[in-house]
């Protein structure tokens, strides 16, 4: 047995502790996305496209971010397994329920875009993050870039940036450019999170 066996089954996740960290990932994602919303921000991922067809056409940010991510289950099923794929579908949909939620539970009378951009940044990577460790993901491109972080060891805080950042050029059409340039200080802040503290071999709990 190696080392990384050794560790893996000394700090294997229990099913509470997984649980807890859907909800707990989910939520801060949730927060954070709150706060890119109340000031007219982007992010990235599909996240992000949600927020470019919500923009565009008035739809339910919460409805669309479920419906984008239904494609990538496949990918996330053979590429990453059924345990990781039943976790991701938790998250994604617990998300969906949060974002139409959380404007109902959550009203700011006054909030700084600076604030928003930072701190819903880095409330949406540290719950990435959560969710990255306890093998899950809220679908999409976070399954893509996991994917290729365990198949070729790229970072995927700097594959998301690249995603995330072709995203955001492309809201130009639908957000005006001082909100463009706010969400990626919150994309920087995101992807900072996951760069500095998502690195494969560095957390071995599964």
């Amino acid at each position: 047995m190696s080392l990384r066996d050794t560790i893996t089954r000394s700090f294997k996740h229990s099913k509470l502790e997984d649980v807890q960290a859907l909800v707990t990932g989910t939520l801060f994602v949730a927060l954070g996305v709150a706060l890119f919303k109340q000031v007219g921000m982007l992010t990235g991922g599909t996240v992000g496209i949600a927020f470019l067809l919500h923009y565009a056409s008035g739809l339910p940010f919460g409805a669309l971010f479920f419906c984008i991510n239904l494609p990538f289950y496949w990918l996330a099923y053979k590429r990453m397994g059924l345990p990781f794929t039943l976790k991701t579908i938790c998250a994604v949909s617990l998300m969906a329920v949060l974002a139409e939620a959380l404007p109902r539970w959550l009203q700011f009378a006054q909030l700084n875009a600076w604030f928003a951009a930072i701190a819903g940044g880095l409330l949406i990577g540290a719950g990435m993050l959560i969710l990255f460790r306890h093998r899950a993901s809220l679908g999409g491109l976070n399954v893509v870039v996991l994917y290729l972080q365990e198949k070729y060891g790229w970072r995927a805080g700097y594959v998301q940036a690249g995603l995330d950042l072709l995203i955001l050029l492309c809201g130009l059409a639908f957000v005006p450019p001082g909100r463009i340039g706010l969400s990626i200080v919150g994309m920087l802040a995101i992807n900072a999170a996951l760069a500095i503290n998502h690195r494969p071999g560095r957390y071995m709990a599964v």
